[in-house]
């Protein structure tokens, strides 16, 4: 099927590459207001660049919604006028109210789904079915600065991720959080049905972070996004004493992960419900949850003087 990006943006420019990699995909069209920036992206990935927003929903059966998060509403609505089908990047919309009205218009024929990408990291499928009875989990997301990203809080770009892979792993509904932060940097502490989430994310910091680390009764599991690693630390109960000092010997198992790109297994898993007419991993309304949520959080954020 002929496919399309709208927007070529950073993620834009990704989505264009994994999908001139695809053999589900076929020919891929490129629409951006920066008519140079999609003719440079289109030369090396062999994409068709189309004059309008019109010239690409008439050439394509699905779509990737990449432009910045204010538009997505309006694209969106344009895309399912058009009866195509439309992957849209994370967050769903600028607000939850806007991803409220979106959600009304979609289509029952078309697949729509929201562009979560970390749902997509093989670690996350060897997590859940490691994962049982967790007494505490911690999520750390931090960047160094960019200048990419502008309009949108810390929890919306980054924190997000965290709170869609939590919330699926655990589909709860009743949470309850308290929050610290700025536009840059946020905390969040949640209680997801008797067990303790902390979530940390932040764009100031001099090292690029995505880590998840739970502990159970039976063993603390470490996994590195990035990497794609999970390490598993048991505890034999043996305790030796070293210099006058308590040494716990634990087992550290390493896990076999199948790495993978996560972005091409969300674009292949895209294309494949739209030939199958099945729902999208990630619904328009658990993208409405997730940002329900980030609302939550950021209201606690600390007013700039």
């Amino acid at each position: 099927m002929d496919v399309g990006v709208i927007g070529v943006g950073a993620m834009g420019k990704n989505h264009a590459r994994v999908y001139s990699e695809l053999k589900s995909a076929g020919n891929l069209h490129l629409f951006d207001l920066n008519t140079k920036a999609s003719e440079e992206l289109g030369k090396k990935v062999d994409a068709h660049v189309a004059s309008s927003m019109d010239e690409l929903l008439d050439s394509c059966e699905a779509v990737s919604i990449c432009v910045p998060t204010p538009f997505h509403h309006d694209v969106a609505q344009k895309v399912f006028s058009a009866g195509v089908h439309a992957l849209i990047e994370k967050p769903i919309c600028q607000t939850s109210a806007e991803a409220e009205a979106l959600i009304k218009t979609v289509p029952k024929d078309l697949t729509v789904g929201v562009g979560h990408i970390e749902r997509f990291n093989p670690i996350i499928d060897e997590i859940r079915r490691m994962i049982h009875n967790p007494l505490y989990i911690e999520t750390k997301r931090h960047n160094p600065a960019s200048a990419r990203v502008t309009g949108t809080s810390i929890v919306e770009d980054l924190m997000i991720h965290d709170i869609d892979v939590i919330f699926n792993l655990f589909p709860q509904e009743k949470y309850f959080v308290r929050s610290s932060g700025t536009p840059d940097v946020c905390g969040a502490l949640f209680a997801i049905n008797g067990t303790t989430v902390y979530m940390s994310a932040s764009r100031k910091s001099s090292k690029k972070i995505r880590l998840i680390y739970i502990e159970q009764e039976d063993c603390t599991i470490e996994g590195d996004y990035m990497n794609q690693e999970i390490a598993v630390y048991r505890k034999p109960g043996q305790y030796n004493i070293e210099h006058d000092r308590y040494v716990q010997e634990n087992i550290i198992e390493k896990v076999l992960v199948n790495k993978q790109e996560p972005l091409k297994r969300e674009l292949s898993t895209f294309l494949e419900c739209v030939k199958s007419g099945k729902k999208f991993p990630v619904t328009p309304e658990q993208g409405l949850f997730n940002l329900q949520v980030c609302e939550k959080i950021t209201r606690n954020f600390v007013k700039a003087a």
